[in-house]
C-alpha cells in the first residue's frame, strides 16, 4: 500500500453481493467503508429526493474518501458504479491523492438466484429502500460493461469462497 492509502472500489448490480463482501473486508481490516446507499439514505431522511441524491452521494463519498486516503488509510467504496463516469471518478480520485486503486466487480450470473436475493433482502439502512427486481432488471440494460484491470467475483459461489478469492487478490 502506498503512503496515500488504498482505495478498493466495489461495483456491480444491486443484489450481487457488493455490500456483503465490503462489510466482511471492512470488519477484517478496519477500513473506512463508504456505502453509497447509506449516504443516499441519510440524504433522503433529510428531505432530498432520489433525483437529488445520486450524483450528490458520490460527491460526498469522494470528499470523505479523499481525507482518509490522504491519511494513508484503506477506503472501501461500495456502489453500483453502473457507468464509466462513476468509475472514472474513483480512478481519478485515487490518482489525485496518489492512492493505490483496486477495482472489484461482483456478478451473479444465475438470474434465478439474483432475483431471489433482490426480492428477499432485508433492509438494513434507515431511509433507504432497496430496488425491486423490475428496477434492477432495468438497471441491467443501462449497466455499462467494465473494461480495464479488475477482479470479477462470481457471487453464486459460497461467500467464504468468494471472500477468500478477494483477500488473495488484495494480498498480491
Amino acid at each position: 500500500m502506498s503512503d496515500r492509502g488504498l482505495l478498493i472500489e466495489f461495483g456491480g448490480l444491486p443484489g450481487t453481493g457488493k455490500s456483503t463482501l465490503a462489510r466482511l473486508l471492512a470488519n477484517d481490516t478496519k477500513a473506512v467503508w463508504l456505502r453509497i446507499d447509506e449516504i443516499e439514505g441519510a440524504m433522503r431522511r433529510n428531505g432530498l429526493t432520489p433525483e437529488q441524491t445520486g450524483i450528490a452521494a458520490y460527491s460526498v463519498a469522494h470528499d470523505v474518501a479523499t481525507n482518509h486516503l490522504q491519511r494513508g488509510l484503506m477506503v472501501i467504496a461500495d456502489a453500483v458504479n453502473p457507468v464509466v463516469e462513476a468509475r472514472d471518478g474513483w480512478r481519478q480520485l485515487a490518482a489525485d491523492v496518489g492512492a493505490d486503486h483496486v477495482v472489484v466487480e461482483t456478478v451473479c450470473p444465475d438470474s434465478t438466484e439474483h432475483r431471489r436475493r433482490v426480492e428477499t433482502r432485508a433492509g438494513d439502512l434507515p431511509g433507504w429502500t432497496y430496488p425491486s427486481w423490475v428496477q434492477v432488471h432495468q438497471l441491467m440494460t443501462e449497466y455499462q460493461p467494465r473494461t480495464g484491470n479488475h477482479l470479477v467475483l462470481d457471487t453464486t459461489r459460497p461467500v467464504d469462497v468468494t471472500y477468500q478469492e478477494l483477500t488473495a487478490h488484495l494480498s498480491r
